[in-house]
């Protein structure tokens, strides 16, 4: 069996206040796609800062890429990328070209091999026309695609993505989301990934790890997730003329009507249908101006695990 990307085995940090991660136990596979989430406070970034390096663990064991990361950061550096959304590892007053020129010499590339990365990610994420903007003159989704490949630029094992699309634009959402499908398809890379958004979890992630308190609270598959809290997703249809309210609908439940039934409310389980198809039943009963979808609150999915176990 090959050494796993990720593993921690009774893993603790603790502040002088609070233990933020209490005896954590998990593994990632190469290769492997994993959602790590949870409520503000739970211990998702601590853990991330440990397995870096960038926190040194009160007692347990940690191994990135099979290194201590502590003992060996600089190797760690080398075959990890990381993101943090609020953090930026590249110059903010230089334009954005010379951030990528000066991250291909701190990893150590060939010049020849930088400038042709480069180019790929530049291309990937259709950056060619801020290469020559200062990096505190890009807008929040240009400056956080800049960022990814950033992260990318030295081909790492494992990418971690901590809050990658927090405050972006569902379009910006939607392009970041393609790109890493993409690039996990194309080079087997490793994803570790923290969010609030359900969305990034559904569409980038096969596994998932919720973490509570510090503690793992639930490892399976989004599947596995959805049947034990039970939660779901809305959409939420905008109709052209008030209507009768939408009961009936196969696979979803109508769970609130405004306005005299010009916006209806439909809950659906994302394990046995799709919003595309509630949205053609919607569509053959009624004319549909307008529609969203919303995601599964955190902190509910949370909330219900517990619930479900007893704990909470």
């Amino acid at each position: 069996m090959s050494t796993p990307i990720v593993q921690t085995r009774d893993l603790v940090r603790d502040f002088k206040r609070l233990r933020a991660v209490d005896h954590l136990s998990l593994t990632v596979q190469p290769g492997e796609s994993v959602g790590y989430i949870g409520a503000n406070g739970a211990g998702k970034s601590t853990t991330i800062k440990m397995l870096t390096g960038i926190l040194k663990p009160t007692s347990g064991l940690v191994r990135t890429c099979g290194l201590d990361p502590m003992r060996r950061r600089i190797d760690v550096a080398r075959r990890v990328g990381v993101v943090f959304g609020q953090r930026s590892q590249l110059w903010w007053d230089l334009p954005l070209r010379e951030s990528f020129v000066i991250l291909g010499a701190i990893h150590r590339l060939a010049p020849a091999v930088a400038r042709q990365r480069t180019a790929t990610l530049v291309e990937e994420l259709e950056m060619g026309a801020e290469l020559g903007t200062p990096v505190r003159s890009l807008s929040l989704g240009q400056r956080m695609r800049a960022e990814i490949a950033a992260a990318l630029l030295h081909s790492p094992e494992l990418l971690i993505l901590d809050e990658p699309t927090i405050g972006l634009d569902v379009l910006s959402k939607q392009r970041l989301r393609q790109f890493l499908i993409a690039e996990r398809r194309e080079r087997g890379t490793t994803l570790l990934l923290t969010t609030h958004d359900m969305g990034d979890i559904q569409r980038l992630c096969e596994r998932v790890l919720v973490v509570d308190r510090g503690r793992l609270a639930f490892d399976g598959s989004l599947g596995g997730l959805a049947a034990t809290v039970g939660a779901q997703r809305l959409l939420v249809v905008d109709l052209a003329a008030p209507g009768p309210q939408l009961h009936g609908i196969p696979g979803a439940t109508l769970v609130g009507s405004e306005s005299g039934g010009l916006r209806q409310r439909l809950a659906f389980d994302a394990g046995t249908t799709t919003a595309a198809a509630v949205l053609a039943a919607v569509s053959a009963r009624a004319e549909v101006r307008d529609l969203a979808i919303e995601e599964p609150d955190i902190e509910d999915v949370v909330r219900r695990i517990y619930a479900a176990s007893g704990r909470g």
